[in-house]
């Protein structure tokens, strides 16, 4: 890059540059909000509930395999249809989900930190809810619990790698400068694209929502979702 040259990081992406913190500053502060410790909880009765049940089949491994396969797919179905549902009309009902409500008020202040996490009122319900799937769509108590604990242990990883997208670390690895990049440019150059979190370049190359930055105009609305004034 030559002097004067602005970083790629920066020449797409409309956001004011952050400040540098440590990863113990930014450790702390996770654990100053209850999503982490709702997801721990649920991770360790699964992992202790898993241990209990005594040894499984092999095929148990495919399991967290498959899971880990499907994150990306996963993660850009969620994003696309719940989190950026726009308000409906049902009769008298507005159809406006928890979920969608929140992450349009984390659209709206990506810098607040409150708003990255999983909301705690929908984890209350997600997990008896999970508990429920697992038990159906399994025939035994440890592939159960063999689910339920790849279904956390994965549902942490993205909790912390979406804390640590919006906070004040920098990126320090290649992998994690593209995922980082990734997702201000959702944040900060449109809401239309590159909706994956804890990966770049998968589900939405798949999905034909991974185009050069370079080609795609600043939204008016990447920063108020379905807004009308635009």
């Amino acid at each position: 890059m030559s002097r004067g040259e602005t970083p790629l990081d920066d020449r797409y992406v409309g956001a004011r540059r952050r400040t540098s913190a440590t990863m113990g500053e930014v450790l702390a502060e996770f654990w100053r909000h209850p999503s982490p410790y709702l997801l721990a909880t649920c991770l360790l009765a699964a992992v202790t509930g898993r241990v209990l049940a005594g040894p499984g089949s092999a095929y148990e491994l495919l399991i967290p395999v498959g899971l880990v396969a499907l994150l990306p797919v996963v993660e850009w179905v969620v994003h696309v249809v719940i989190l950026h549902w726009r308000p409906r009309r049902v009769g008298p009902i507005t159809l406006d989900p928890l979920l969608a409500r929140k992450h349009r008020a984390h659209h709206a202040d990506p810098r607040a930190i409150p708003l990255v996490f999983i909301p705690w009122q929908a984890q209350l319900w997600l997990a008896p809810a999970w508990t429920a799937l697992a038990w159906l769509v399994t025939p035994t108590t440890s592939a159960m619990f063999t689910l339920l604990t790849a279904v956390y242990a994965i549902k942490s990883t993205y909790e912390w790698t979406h804390y640590l997208l919006h906070s004040d670390y920098r990126p320090r690895s290649a992998w994690f400068r593209k995922v980082w990049r990734n997702h201000r440019l959702h944040h900060y150059k449109s809401e239309h694209y590159w909706f994956t979190v804890t990966s770049a370049g998968t589900a939405d190359r798949l999905f034909g929502t991974a185009p050069d930055p370079s080609t795609v105009p600043t939204s008016p609305t990447v920063q108020r979702l379905h807004s009308q004034d635009a």
